[in-house]
C-alpha cells in the first residue's frame, strides 16, 4: 500500500471514528436487561477498523452527501457485523475462544447471553435505521438493502453454505466464490450501496458503488483466506489456521498462495475501475488498496 493511501485511511479513521463512537453504544446503556446490555457493549467496544460503517460514510461522501446523512446506516451495519461475529464464534459455528485479542463473547458471558447479544444487535440495527433522520424513502430503501444483505439470501445464507462445505470432500472455485459473495461480500456491498442511497446518489453512481462493493467483498475475503494461512495468532488477534483445521476450502487451498494473491489483485483492480467514475472517489480508492494489503 502506498504511503499516500495509508495516510488517507488514517485521516478517514481519525475524522469518522469519533462520529461513530459517539453513538455506537448509546442504545445499549441502561435498560432492564443489564447483563445483556453489558454483553452487547463488550463486543461493540472490542475495537477494529469499523470497515463496513466507514465504507458506508465514505460512499455517501463519494456521491456528494455527508457522513451525518449516512450515520444511521453505518451504525446498523456495525451492529449487524458485530452480531455475526458473536454468533460465528459460538461452539456450534466456528468455536473460537479469541476475537480481536480478547476472549470471545460466549467465553465471558456464556453461550445463552452471547446468542441473545447477537439477537439484540441484529434487531437494534433495523430500529436505528428506521428511526434515523433524513428522507423516509431513502431510509426505507436502505432497510430493504440491509435486510437482503444480512439475511438468508446474503450473509446468513453464506454462513449456511460454509458450514455445509466443511462436510464436502471437494468443491470448485465457483462454489467458493458463491460462499464468499454471500457470507462476506453481501454486507460489504451493502455498506457502499446503503451509503449511496442515504447520500442521495444518482442511479449511475449507485450502480458503480454496488459493483465496486461486489469486487471489494471478494478481495476482502481472499485476503482473509491468505491471512488465515500465513499470519500468526498474535497478528490476527484470533486463532490462526482455523479454516484448514476445519477442512474448509479456501483460495490458497484451491489456487495456491500465488494464485490467491493474483486473484486478490484482480478483484482489487476491478473495484478501482468501478470507483473511477465517482465524483469524490479518493478515500474509497485508498480503502480498496488498504483492504487488499491489511496484515502485511
Amino acid at each position: 500500500m502506498s504511503r499516500e493511501a495509508a495516510s488517507r485511511v488514517a485521516e478517514d479513521l481519525a475524522r469518522l471514528l469519533p462520529l461513530l463512537d459517539a453513538r455506537l453504544t448509546l442504545a445499549f446503556q441502561g435498560g432492564e436487561a443489564t447483563r445483556l446490555g453489558e454483553a452487547m457493549r463488550y463486543s461493540l467496544e472490542a475495537g477494529g477498523k469499523r470497515v463496513r460503517p466507514v465504507l458506508c460514510l465514505l460512499a455517501a461522501e463519494a456521491v456528494g452527501g455527508s457522513p451525518e446523512e449516512a450515520l444511521p446506516g453505518a451504525l446498523a451495519l456495525e451492529y449487524i457485523h458485530t452480531y455475526s461475529l458473536i454468533h460465528d464464534d459460538l461452539p456450534a459455528m466456528d468455536d473460537d475462544d479469541l476475537r480481536r485479542g480478547r476472549p470471545t463473547n460466549h467465553k465471558v458471558f456464556g453461550e445463552g447471553h452471547a446468542i441473545l447479544a447477537g439477537d439484540g444487535l441484529l434487531t437494534e440495527a433495523f430500529r436505528v435505521l428506521a428511526d434515523g433522520p433524513g428522507d423516509p424513502a431513502r431510509r426505507l430503501e436502505a432497510l430493504a438493502l440491509l435486510a437482503t444483505a444480512a439475511g438468508w439470501r446474503g450473509m446468513v445464507g453464506g454462513q449456511s453454505l460454509d458450514l455445509l462445505g466443511e462436510a464436502l470432500d471437494t468443491y470448485d472455485l465457483a462454489h467458493l466464490q458463491l460462499i464468499h459473495r454471500l457470507k462476506t461480500g453481501a454486507l460489504l456491498r451493502a455498506s457502499l450501496e446503503i451509503g449511496a442511497v442515504l447520500g442521495g446518489a444518482s442511479p449511475a453512481d449507485r450502480q458503480a458503488l454496488r459493483a465496486a462493493g461486489e469486487a471489494l467483498g471478494l478481495a476482502f475475503q481472499i485476503q482473509d483466506d491468505i491471512l488465515d494461512a500465513t499470519a500468526t495468532e498474535a497478528d490476527l488477534g484470533k486463532r490462526a489456521g482455523k479454516d484448514a483445521g476445519r477442512g474448509k476450502i479456501t483460495y490458497p487451498s484451491l489456487l495456491g498462495l500465488d494464485g490467491a494473491r493474483k486473484a486478490l489483485e484482480e478483484a482489487t483492480e476491478t473495484a478501482l475501475c468501478h470507483l473511477a467514475s465517482l465524483p469524490n472517489r479518493t478515500s474509497l480508492e485508498a480503502w480498496a488498496r488498504y483492504l487488499a494489503q491489511r496484515g502485511k
